[in-house]
């Protein structure tokens, strides 16, 4: 599928201050560890979601702190969004005291909590289904919800979760970020039909999500978030975004038309356009707390944990 190319930039409206804050804590988050990495300064690997970081903030108010999240190897705004913890996440990156996972998790594999993130793709979505089973069995109505990309829909571990999603009736929100590409290779090369299709023959219902505003979304999504809840049947949420920055680091093989065009829609440009006032003293406010966060981060000691012996 080809995602829509529209001529003008998307509309948005106000946001709160806490909004706007955590957008920019994620974008200059993503932005500092590509320069550690341009330096030298990080082991592994990393992938940025730059560009799609609207998407786990305009879920966060709506998943509640008890309902289960699990991330992908593209999933430092979802962290980010679910816990508001720079310092942990860098430290856990960097392997320096203080990591959430003791510096063993690194980038994409990381566990607090309610939040389990892998790298491998399609993995998490078997768990989250059963961890869905385990909450349907709860008097609370909580739920289970799973961030993948287009390019898992190749895996077939995606549909046998789905089918057992909607046979067991489980309170699952899996949340797609359709970028449009797998890596290096377009949607429409690598995937037959369409996701809502997918979806529908499973008999799981699906809605989706073209705009970039933030309200407009989580007021959008609000209602059928309550029904995965409070029926416990599952549901795909398929956002259409954009990746303005490379696969991982410098692997972008995209035409330059759509790295433009990606760029030119891209939520930071939009709302820096339309609340100037707002945005550019919260713009300076998350950058220079990202920029005190991995000094501190950078100046700890190497992690020196080890697990206990059995």
């Amino acid at each position: 599928m080809t995602l829509s190319m529209q001529t003008a930039a998307p509309a948005v409206s106000r946001l709160s201050t806490a909004d706007l804050d955590l957008l920019l804590l994620i974008r200059h988050f993503e932005r500092g560890l590509l320069d550690l990495f341009g330096q030298g300064r990080l082991n592994g690997t990393t992938h940025t979601c730059l560009g799609q970081e609207y998407v786990p903030v305009a879920l966060a108010p709506l998943l509640a702190e008890r309902d289960y999240v699990f991330s992908n190897h593209r999933g430092h705004g979802h962290y980010l969004a679910r816990f508001g913890d720079p310092a942990g996440l860098l430290a856990e990156i960097m392997g320096r005291d203080g990591a959430v996972c003791h510096g063993v998790g690194g980038s994409q594999h990381i566990y607090r909590d309610t939040y389990l993130s892998t790298g491998v793709q399609g993995q998490s979505l078997p768990v989250a289904t059963g961890v869905a089973m385990h909450l349907r069995r709860r008097p609370e109505p909580l739920l289970a919800a799973a961030y993948i990309g287009d390019g898992t829909w190749g895996e077939g571990a995606v549909y046998e979760a789905l089918n057992m999603a909607r046979l067991w009736r489980v309170p699952l929100l899996v949340v797609v970020e359709h970028n449009g590409i797998a890596q290096s290779t377009p949607t429409e090369a690598q995937m037959a039909g369409t996701i809502a299709g997918r979806a529908a023959a499973f008999g799981i219902s699906h809605h989706r999500v073209t705009g970039i505003d933030v309200n407009a979304i989580r007021a959008e999504l609000a209602p059928l978030v309550e029904q995965v809840r409070h029926e416990r049947l599952p549901l795909v949420v398929e956002f259409e975004t954009y990746r303005v920055g490379p696969h991982s680091k410098g692997d972008d093989s995209r035409d330059d038309e759509l790295i433009r065009y990606a760029e030119d829609h891209d939520w930071y440009r939009c709302y820096e356009r339309a609340f100037p006032e707002q945005f550019e003293p919260a713009d300076r406010r998350q950058h220079d707390l990202v920029a005190r966060t991995i000094a501190k981060v950078a100046a700890r000691p190497e992690s020196t944990w080890e697990p206990a012996c059995a």
